[in-house]
């Protein structure tokens, strides 16, 4: 089974992230978090520029936060929503979002399957509004 929602971007790399973040707006979404792996692994590592350009965008909407926590108080452990940027092998850009399905399956006994269709969704339309690669 797989964790995300996916979609292979036409773009350039800041472009698509820029395209995201905005596309993440108008869905309700903040991004609380912006981690640029590339710069952390090369500050950290040493590995300047050794790899691939990747952008964790950690979302929130509130609305859907607050009625998910007052389902489930330790909900906050899986929060934010991850949505990744990365650049692929070939050089493409792709776009990953946690599926929340999958995500919120590791809740037992809270109901939130609501939450869950709702964030789904409004990630499905988060990628819809990117420009899809030449080859999808």
């Amino acid at each position: 089974m797989s964790y995300t929602i996916d979609k292979a971007v036409a773009g350039e790399f800041d472009d698509v992230v820029d395209q995201t973040t905005a596309a993440l707006e108008d869905e309700g979404f903040g991004v609380l978090c912006d981690i640029d792996v590339r710069a952390t692994f090369a500050e950290k590592l040493d590995l300047d520029d050794q790899f691939r350009r990747y952008r964790i965008l950690g979302a929130c909407n509130p609305s859907l936060a607050h009625e998910g926590l007052e389902t489930e108080l330790r909900l906050g452990a899986l929060l934010p929503c991850n949505v990744i940027v990365y650049e692929e092998d070939d050089g493409t850009v792709g776009v990953s979002a946690v599926d929340p399905h999958v995500l919120l399956g590791a809740v037992e006994g809270a109901d939130l399957d609501a939450v869950a269709d709702e964030v789904r969704a409004r990630f499905e339309r988060v990628l819809d509004a990117l420009p899809a690669a030449d080859d999808e």
